[in-house]
């Protein structure tokens, strides 16, 4: 086995290591989407690094950001409410995502979309055209709970203002580029009178023309994408094509295909895992994730 291999394995195994070993637990916040009427529950990872730390916002996917063993009958969650959806009962890809940026010295927030509009329960597979999804949609309803992450961030002196990125998972990714679109007309990527989100990464987003505000992005935050080439949910494809549009428009975009991977590829559960392709995605992605937004900082 050559050296170069050998590293690239040692990398991979220190990255999981780290993961798993994390010890940052999950604290309750609640905070106001830019919609102006919605109070949102999120989840705090926060390093043990003394801060203050930059900080990324992870937009849960179609699923919500319960774990499925718990979500079924869970409604309703917001302050002064008991549910058995809380931040004990994440799923394990947001939990693991969670203590992955907070082991690295990052703040992490998990906006809870779902919970506050009475849907904790989240949408199964394949529920895209689902009429009840329209009022928690990822083109004009996300997109504001993420702006008001950021300007919970911008209000905690903890948070270094101008590092504040952004991560989703499938609807939750397609949510993260219509945020980026949305600041496209905005001059210097700024919301309002504050900085915007200075870059994002969509794992595995929907890039048609129902989930996306417009067909390409033309802004300069960094953007990176995270594709199944076996994406039994969303059109690989259709994400390439986005992409390469918005390159021409100038954004830099890099796209990054896992052959052999499917929808949620970065889920840590053994049955997800069990996908070899899948396994293999997440490892790299782990490793890849972290320099990308170290990058993106200088």
């Amino acid at each position: 086995m050559s050296r170069h291999v050998i590293g690239i394995l040692v990398g991979v195994a220190t990255n999981l290591l780290s993961v798993a070993t994390a010890s940052a637990a999950a604290k309750t916040v609640y905070f106001n989407s830019a919609d102006g009427r919605t109070a949102l529950t999120g989840y705090v990872f926060e390093p043990s690094t003394p801060g203050p730390w930059p900080a990324i916002v992870m937009l849960h996917g179609r699923g919500g950001p319960y774990s499925s063993n718990v979500n079924a009958d869970c409604t309703f969650v917001g302050a002064g409410t008991s549910s058995p959806c809380n931040a004990n009962t994440l799923s394990k890809r947001h939990a693991m995502w969670g203590e992955y940026w907070a082991a690295r010295g990052y703040l992490a927030l998990l906006p809870d979309s779902f919970g506050p509009r009475g849907k904790a329960h989240g949408f199964g597979r394949f529920t895209h055209g689902d009429p009840d999804r329209a009022d928690v949609n990822e083109t004009n309803v996300r997109p504001l709970d993420a702006e008001g992450a950021l300007a919970y961030l911008h209000s905690r002196n903890d948070v270094v203002a101008g590092q504040i990125y952004l991560q989703g998972w499938s609807n939750g990714g397609s949510t993260a580029l219509n945020v980026m679109i949305r600041q496209d007309n905005q001059q210097g990527n700024q919301q309002g009178n504050q900085a915007g989100y200075r870059g994002a990464i969509a794992f595995y987003p929907g890039c048609g023309p129902s989930a996306l505000l417009a067909s390409k992005i033309s802004n300069t935050a960094p953007i990176a994408m995270f594709l199944g080439a076996d994406d039994e949910e969303v059109s690989p494809v259709r994400c390439l094509r986005f992409a390469d549009r918005s390159r021409q428009a100038g954004s830099p975009i890099d796209v990054t295909v896992y052959a052999g991977a499917t929808h949620g590829f970065d889920e840590p559960s053994s049955r997800r895992q069990s996908t070899p392709g899948n396994q293999a995605a997440m490892d790299d992605a782990l490793v890849k994730a972290i320099a990308i937004v170290n990058g993106w900082k200088k």
